[in-house]
């Protein structure tokens, strides 16, 4: 067994990889759970540089750590959550959650057992020179090969948005808003409303009893 240093590296990562991505669903403070879910993130990025896939590691720090991560970190600790509540329901959907993860496992073994991943259907990589760009060869592949699902894959998270939009907003009575059927179906004479006014007003009439000045 090769342990030359980027296979420790690669087992070292792997484990703390696996660690905080357990730790992200069994930590019970919601902070927590966030950080760890950005180690997990920021490990997959450095096992991606030792595969030499240099654009989706530091896609994936400087996206999901410093922008999407980051945004979560602030949302889960503005909101009050209420940890006991959350727990209310657990043993409830238990048991659907585990014939969940059990389609999960069963779907990632096929996967995994299938011809792709097997040793002897993977082409030895190619030597390259240090002019190749593995960011030019991956949007070549994706725009090329993978159009069609990367279309399809876009599609997904713009209804994911919409949904996440749909869900959380909530509707206030006190605000103001702009109907446009109502202004569609506004009319020129209810509109506009001509007062007549006198041309001169005396303002110091004297009133009925009251003396002129």
């Amino acid at each position: 067994m090769d342990l030359s240093f980027p296979t420790l590296c690669f087992y070292l990562f792997s484990a703390i990889l696996v660690f905080s991505g357990l730790r992200v669903i069994t930590a019970r403070n919601p902070v927590h759970a966030v950080l760890y879910l950005v180690l997990a993130f920021f490990t997959a990025g450095m096992i991606w540089m030792l595969l030499q896939a240099e654009f989706l590691a530091i896609a994936i720090v400087l996206i999901y750590i410093g922008a999407v991560m980051v945004l979560f970190l602030f949302v889960v600790m503005m909101l009050d959550i209420n940890i006991d509540k959350l727990r209310e329901g657990f043993w409830r959907y238990l048991p659907v959650g585990l014939v969940v993860a059990t389609i999960m496992v069963m779907e990632m073994g096929m996967v995994l057992n299938g011809s792709y991943f097997r040793a002897d259907s993977v082409s030895p990589p190619a030597t390259v020179g240090p002019q190749f760009s593995n960011s030019q060869a991956l949007a070549r592949l994706i725009f090329t090969d993978y159009a069609y699902p990367f279309e399809l894959a876009s599609l997904i998270l713009l209804v994911a948005m919409i949904a996440a939009v749909v869900l959380t907003y909530r509707s206030r009575q006190n605000t103001r808003r702009i109907d446009p059927s109502a202004q569609i179906a506004v009319k020129a004479k209810d509109r506009l409303v001509i007062h007549s006014i006198p041309a001169e007003l005396d303002a110091y009439a004297p009133t009925a009893g009251e003396p002129r000045k």
